[in-house]
């Protein structure tokens, strides 16, 4: 039987049933997704659900009837009131699917970052899943240099994400984004972003760029969680942030388009 949708915890899912509570410590990971949910509304759940799908048959998961299923079930379980961060997991080594059902953390509008520039460390960078624990130490010592974020770099330095969220900035009208070339991961707010970016007639381009190039420009941490967040402050280098002059509207906009869960 599926677990009431208020409690809190690791449920793992089976065909016949459902969603229930599963092991305290959830063990490593094949896949991962996650997004935030308002009151029962969230954005952009369909390309969440088919990066997770995908994500899934890439490294040999259920078959996709059971994931479907899957995701029926997990979709019907979440919350309709509050703020929740649910996260969807393939584990690696049971091959269990699993919901971890958590409350959001505080949101932010802003973001202090790192500016040292931090080595990719991940195994899997286009995946999500397998190297979150690897990004939260790299978190951590963000932490520990006074900041909240840290920007991932190739050998060379240039720019790839943060730990947890993507990159984006602004060379005058034109908004910017890392080469899809490079190992970044593909984001589902990135790619909403991109798109009204688009149908505005706003510029968008692929730039190689370090954190010095970054220098005095608007730069944005995007993520599924909170959003769009303005670098408002460097720490650790001689870069500075620049007014964040275009992300309120843009903030105002993402927050308007979360939509209704499906019906239970």
């Amino acid at each position: 039987m599926t677990q009431p949708a208020t409690m809190e915890g690791l449920l793992t899912w089976t065909p016949r049933g459902g969603l229930t509570a599963g092991p305290a410590d959830g063990g490593r990971l094949l896949v991962a997704d996650s997004w935030l949910v308002r009151d029962g509304r969230v954005r952009g759940l369909g390309r969440h659900r088919e990066r997770f799908l995908r994500a899934c048959g890439e490294c040999d998961g259920p078959p996709l009837r059971r994931l479907l299923e899957f995701w029926q079930d997990m979709t019907a379980a979440l919350p309709r009131t509050g703020e929740w961060f649910p996260r969807v997991e393939l584990a690696a080594d049971s091959g269990e699917l699993r919901l971890l059902l958590r409350h959001a953390p505080p949101l932010g509008s802003e973001i202090r970052v790192w500016a040292a520039g931090q080595s990719d460390p991940r195994a899997l960078p286009r995946r999500k899943g397998p190297d979150l624990d690897v990004l939260a130490r790299v978190r951590r010592r963000a932490t520990g240099e006074g900041a909240e974020e840290a920007v991932l770099v190739t050998p060379s330095g240039v720019v790839l994400e943060a730990a947890t969220a993507s990159v984006l900035w602004w060379e005058g009208d034109t908004l910017c984004l890392p080469e899809p070339r490079l190992p970044v991961l593909p984001g589902v707010t990135v790619g909403l972003v991109q798109e009204r970016a688009l149908r505005l007639g706003v510029r968008v381009a692929h730039r190689e760029r370090t954190v010095a190039d970054l220098d005095g420009r608007e730069v944005w941490l995007v993520n599924a969680l909170h959003g769009i967040r303005p670098v408002t402050g460097w720490t650790g280098g001689p870069v500075r942030a620049a007014v964040p002059v275009r992300a309120p509207e843009w903030r105002e906009w993402l927050d308007g388009i979360l939509e209704p869960l499906p019906e239970k």
